[in-house]
């Protein structure tokens, strides 16, 4: 077996590791050895000598990030029995089907590999490293997913964490493709709606895929709506509100580009469709000069407001002020579908600045539906960190 550094806790400090959180606090260590570098592999001792985990060094206040509770290597073999489970999961989902070639294979600590995001685009697999450790350990990561994933369905692995590796760590990796070229088919299909994903330049790794289900949830409300889709990105709401038979849908972003995808992917599905139209503009404006009453759903799905936890109290400010101008001018009868992606969020703060803005607008206001992140997005029971899409949708008299 592999000899690995090995890392000492302070007393007392082993309690969550034993509870299976796979974080260590850089406050927790009592001991590192010297020269032990950024990404390296290490083994978590408790301060009796106990053996704990084993998981990337980091620098930080995530100091470690645990991949197993058992003594084993990091290996290609571990790798590829970790993505096979993830494989076998989606599988069992029902997610790898013909009409529908768009699904997260690893979700990082939910898949208990802390660190590492995997999608699937038609025949791309699209890699995002979120800590040095995973970056390291990337040759033995693809050589897992060829064995793994069946041929024909991934045949192209591109490369895209020049955004998400911590910026200390001096690592700035172009995105690359690291298997079968750049002539690749840009076109994936979910629930049978055809989308261009730019895992180029887009943001995450080209597409919301934590919205797939949501998405569904709102074909099933549009029929004969005038729908809004503010903060469109590239136009997933949109496309599932018009094949559910929207009156109109109205699509806006502050990126020009977003929406010339989203105008690209809606003439993808419909072809030349009058019922469409697409807005670059920021979003707080919009809504400020949106006529009372002209929109009867209206979907609210903007950025992160809040990535770190100092930013909680301006992030929840910012979602009270554009739910209550949605709800100031959705008609009566209207269905707002409301959304945070900010993990620092708790489920408990938006609803609460939801509630606020509601409580403002003085409307009658009723929750019908309570909305999360996708099964292919799972949460580790033992990281509730990990639940970080919230949704709502009011009912608006």
């Amino acid at each position: 077996m592999k000899v690995y550094k090995e890392l000492r806790l302070r007393p007392g400090k082993e309690a969550s590791l034993q509870r299976f959180h796979p974080w260590i606090f850089s406050g927790a260590i009592a001991y590192k050895p010297e020269g032990l570098t950024e990404g390296e592999t290490v083994r978590v001792l408790a301060a009796d000598g106990t053996f704990l985990g084993v998981g990337h060094f980091q620098i930080g206040s995530i100091a470690v990030r645990i991949l197993s509770f058992h003594d084993e290597p990091i290996d290609a073999a571990f790798y590829e029995r970790s993505l096979a489970n993830a494989y076998r999961m989606r599988f069992e989902l029902k997610l790898v089907r013909k009409d529908n070639t768009i699904f997260r294979l690893v979700h990082g600590e939910g898949d208990f590999l802390p660190g590492l995001i995997i999608d699937i685009y038609g025949e791309t697999a699209v890699i995002q490293a979120h800590s040095v450790g995973i970056h390291n350990d990337l040759e033995l990561v693809i050589t897992a997913l060829k064995r793994v994933l069946p041929a024909d369905i991934v045949k192209h692995i591109f490369y895209k964490s020049e955004g998400t590796l911590p910026y200390k760590a001096g690592i700035f990796p172009e995105n690359s493709y690291l298997s079968g070229g750049i002539d690749v088919d840009e076109i994936a299909i979910e629930n049978g709606l055809r989308f261009r994903i730019d895992w180029l330049k887009g943001q995450k790794t080209g597409f919301f895929v934590d919205q797939r289900e949501n998405r569904a949830l709102l074909e099933h409300y549009a029929q004969n709506r005038h729908v809004l889709n503010m903060f469109c990105y590239t136009g997933g709401f949109s496309v599932y509100a018009l094949r559910g038979g929207a009156a109109s849908v109205e699509s806006v972003d502050s990126s020009a580009k977003a929406v010339s995808i989203t105008d690209q992917n809606v003439i993808l599905n419909f072809g030349d469709e009058p019922r469409h139209n697409s807005c670059p503009e920021d979003a707080f404006k919009f809504l400020k000069q949106l006529p009372y009453g002209e929109k009867d759903l209206i979907i609210l799905d903007p950025p992160a407001f809040a990535k770190h936890r100092g930013a909680i109290n301006n992030a929840l400010q910012g979602y009270k002020k554009l739910n209550l101008q949605a709800l100031e001018k959705i008609a009566p009868g209207g269905l707002l579908f409301t959304f945070s992606c900010s993990q620092v969020i708790s489920a408990e703060q938006f609803r609460l600045a939801v509630f606020s803005a509601a409580a403002i607008s003085a409307r009658k206001v009723r929750i019908l539906h309570q909305l999360t992140q996708p099964a292919d997005h799972p949460v580790n029971i033992y990281h509730p960190e990990g639940e970080y899409l919230k949704g709502l949708v009011l009912q608006v008299d």
